[in-house]
């Protein structure tokens, strides 16, 4: 007896297929599996997708808006600032508790991997503690990593390398670090070295907030390339934000993506966040700071796009949806071609999960089974629909279900339901 079968639905390769799912783990995928499952769904006109995947959020800070206030001027600077002042009223029990709930909205759309910063800069290591508990609660349907995030600057905050040493003691996956915040560029610089070599010496995976700036000057994306080349770790490392370079010479970023393709550096977009806080300082032209996401792809680096924030001191929206995410980022991007859409579609799915180093994830027998059923007929146009979830199975059990309705119209002339699905030519 098979747990759970979802017949019929469309996988993102456009092929109709049929899950079967037994013991958490996806057993057979294929048109017409006669087993017998304790539920079976139709999926028929439906859209079946690996679950979505969040490669940069910060689970610390979610939820908190307006906590002690609200950031006025917008910028990333007033933004740390405020996150300074809500640190020092910060409770383990209050971060769990936004957390957890921020964790119900991602199970809701479809979010089953979140790759969080935590700040380390708080010798008391509140959040740390608070999410490292938060992570083992929610393991049974979301896999939550954890990055060792010094906000407050490596060198700039007293106490902060050590505390990043200790946070990763106390169990967080990921070594992390904002080069741009330093007092100086040389300090940045050397921060980079630092925190690739405490990475290498530890055998973990490197995410660093990298020329998260408006100045075409910042180049620590430069540094993150060359070390990952000397300390051999290449495919597991990240540049975040890289808002710099929507700003740096043309020359130069023709020198700099062969280096970063080179070194494997992934690169973590987060279009919501990156075009409502940069060029904060512009008159007009006004800049929207996003990385040049399409000359990367062309250039064979992988690139993911993030969520970063959500109702915090930086941003006073979001739902956890990467759909969003992904609307957002093609339309920064000028990504509008269908080929375009559907690549959006896998940097908020599988290319999320290759940054994050996924195990088991997609939709191939003996992978891990956790995918969502999405109203929409391709991934196109799911991220043009921001497509309703369906369902959402998490690790072999269903987490979330919204049944199907057809809106009706009842206009005297034009009475029925609306339909706003469009099948997207190849």
């Amino acid at each position: 007896m098979h747990d759970l079968l979802v017949a019929g639905g469309t996988l993102p390769n456009g092929e109709i297929a049929d899950i079967a799912v037994k013991g958490g783990k996806i057993v057979a995928v294929g048109r017409g599996i006669a087993v017998e499952a304790r539920e079976t769904i139709d999926a028929s006109g439906l859209l079946v997708s690996p679950p979505f995947v969040d490669p940069h959020f910060h689970m610390d800070a979610t939820l908190s808006y307006g906590i002690p206030r609200i950031n006025g001027s917008g910028t990333l600077l007033e933004g740390i600032a405020l996150w300074g002042e809500l640190k020092k009223i910060l409770t383990h029990e209050a971060v769990a508790e936004r957390a957890l709930e921020y964790c119900d909205w991602a199970v809701s759309m479809g979010l089953l991997a979140i790759r969080s910063h935590v700040d380390v800069c708080d010798e008391r290591l509140l959040a740390v503690d608070a999410l490292v508990e938060v992570r083992e609660r929610v393991a049974g349907y979301i896999d939550l990593q954890l990055v060792a995030f010094p906000q407050d600057g490596l060198y700039r905050s007293a106490g902060a390398r050590d505390n990043l040493i200790r946070a990763l003691d106390r169990g967080v996956d990921v070594v992390g670090g904002i080069p741009h915040f330093e007092r100086t560029m040389e300090d940045g610089r050397r921060s980079v070295t630092d925190l690739c070599e405490i990475a290498e010496q530890r055998g973990l995976l490197v995410d660093i907030h990298c020329d998260e700036t408006d100045d075409p000057m910042s180049r620590h994306i430069e540094q993150l390339a060359f070390e990952t080349n000397r300390l051999g770790l290449n495919g597991r490392v990240a540049g975040s934000h890289l808002t710099s370079m929507h700003s740096m010479d043309n020359y130069y970023v023709s020198k700099l993506l062969p280096l970063i393709a080179e070194a494997e550096v992934s690169a973590i977009s987060n279009p919501l966040i990156n075009i409502v806080i940069q060029g904060r300082h512009d008159t007009y032209p006004k800049r929207r700071g996003l990385t040049r996401v399409p000359e990367m792809l062309k250039h064979g680096i992988r690139v993911g796009w993030g969520q970063d924030c959500c109702l915090d001191p930086w941003y006073s929206l979001g739902t956890a949806d990467m759909l969003d995410v992904a609307f957002m980022g093609l339309h920064v991007a000028q990504m509008t071609s269908p080929a375009d859409m559907r690549k959006c579609f896998e940097m908020v799915t599988a290319d999320n999960a290759a940054i994050l180093h996924l195990e088991n994830y997609g939709l191939n027998p003996g992978c891990q089974a956790s995918f969502v059923v999405l109203d929409a007929n391709d991934p196109a146009e799911a991220v043009r629909l921001r497509a309703e979830r369906i369902l959402v199975v998490a690790k072999g059990n269903v987490v979330f279900r919204n049944p199907k309705r057809a809106p009706e119209l009842s206009l005297p002339d034009r009475p029925g339901t609306i339909d706003r699905r469009r099948k997207y030519s190849p």
